[in-house]
């Protein structure tokens, strides 16, 4: 794991881009002008989440934060003197549409920045458009790593801050010895098991003690799954349940680890999913116990993160309205990119790219937040355990901040990796021991 000082101190290039804005003609000239200052009045703000589909369960949230951190920078005079206008679409957990509602938000209503997509198959489909557009894409979800693009700021967890942490602790607290990958089958789940498994392994974990499984998205039929599951357990050894199950399947999944009896004391899952959004669904009492790892929960008793759930409830107008962690991303990752585009003095792309590199902002569990080289964060890395109110108890947490560690140290083509953005060395993928930058590095 690399230190802040060391991610830091590795050695960011800019295209040439303009940020345009619309005229309408036939008008006077001084109507013309007026119009053209109004509409350089408002700064856009794209806001691409799913509000539909199997993903809704996750994403909606997404766009309420979203809206209510725009509304709060908007009371406090917005940004270089003008307001944000949030424009809001919905990629319905659809992953091609995804792409083409990015090219509308960047092309059609040339927002300045965008904030979303939750699955890493969402943030491949798109990904190609940021770059060839050059736009940015704040991204606030825990994700795989083995990725880096000049045009995308990953506020969420890499697997260095939420699913080696998790192994780690299930090994010395639980003393677990046999390990069900359970994930759905999309590239998220399979890379970061992929890591686990490298990592396992290394740590002497044999074949026969690690079972994989994938299931479509959507998945509701459990009961063989878990069956499967508590048959694995059953062989003397210490068993655990590592969950990259995404979306509106964890609720059968964990109805039907109820239904058959899988208690967290005999069979722990660890999901890196689910948060308070997901459990708000789900009748938690067969659940106590279980954990989740994340970087932040609502349960952190913190003053800021008081204020944030106050702020949260009042513009929701819902005192049931939990937060979680792709929420508290989503805080990052805007206060960041507001501070950047201020201290560019613009919402140009290459300016606020340059920019952002260093921005630092606190976070809801104490402390600061930087934006590194690699395009990605410093955060905690908390474990959680489920309680009967929908909430975690935090029974685990990291002394320091862990800086996100884009292209993972156990696997093969990976270790010899980094990324760094800035100049000169510009790269998102540079092989420190051939000295050569591999290309986008994504």
């Amino acid at each position: 794991m690399r230190t802040i000082q060391q991610t830091m101190g590795r050695g960011m290039t800019g295209r040439v881009a303009t940020f345009g804005i619309s005229t309408l003609a036939g008008l006077a000239m001084g109507a013309l002008a007026g119009s053209a200052q109004a509409a350089d009045d408002t700064i856009k703000v794209g806001i691409l989440h799913s509000l539909s589909g199997t993903m809704a369960i996750s994403e909606t949230t997404l766009k309420d934060v979203m809206l209510m951190l725009i509304d709060e920078q908007n009371k406090k005079g917005g940004v270089l003197g003008k307001k944000l206008e949030a424009v809001v679409v919905d990629p319905a957990s659809n992953w091609p549409l995804f792409a083409e509602k990015a090219r509308e938000l960047l092309t059609k209503d040339k927002v300045a920045a965008v904030f979303g997509c939750w699955t890493s198959v969402s943030r491949k489909s798109v990904l190609p458009v940021f770059e060839e557009l050059n736009g940015l894409l704040f991204y606030p979800v825990q994700y795989e790593g083995e990725e880096s693009s000049r045009n995308v700021f990953y506020t969420g967890a890499a697997p260095n801050q939420q699913a080696i942490p998790a192994v780690d602790y299930l090994m010395s607290k639980e003393k677990v010895q046999r390990w069900v990958l359970a994930g759905t089958d999309y590239v998220y789940p399979r890379t970061t098991n992929k890591i686990l498994e490298a990592y396992l392994k290394g740590k002497g974990v044999k074949d026969e003690d690690i079972k994989i499984n994938y299931t479509p998205f959507g998945h509701s039929d459990w009961q063989s799954i878990v069956a499967d599951i508590k048959k694995f357990g059953s062989a003397g050894k210490k068993t655990a349940v590592v969950s990259t199950i995404n979306g509106d399947a964890n609720v059968p999944f964990y109805k039907e680890l109820g239904n058959q009896g899988v208690k967290a004391q005999d069979i722990p899952v660890v999901a890196f999913s689910v948060g308070e959004e997901e459990l708000a669904g789900i009748d938690t009492k067969p659940l106590l116990g279980h954990l989740a790892a994340w970087n932040y929960f609502q349960s952190v008793d913190t003053p800021i993160n008081a204020e944030f759930i106050k702020s949260w409830k009042a513009f929701t107008k819902n005192d049931k309205r939990v937060t979680n962690d792709p929420m508290e991303a989503h805080y990052i990752g805007f206060n960041m990119w507001v501070k950047a585009v201020e201290a560019a003095g613009t919402v140009a792309p290459d300016a606020v790219i340059d920019s952002m590199i260093g921005v630092a902002v606190p976070n809801l569990t104490g402390g600061y937040s930087a934006m590194l080289p690699n395009h990605h964060i410093t955060k905690p890395v908390l474990i959680g355990e489920v309680q009967e109110n929908g909430q975690f108890e935090t029974v685990s947490k990291t002394p320091g901040l862990v800086p996100g560690d884009e292209w993972s140290d156990f696997l093969p083509d990976s270790k010899d990796l980094i990324s760094d953005w800035r100049k000169p060395l510009s790269c998102g993928n540079f092989n420190v021991k051939t000295g050569k930058c591999g290309g986008k590095g994504t």
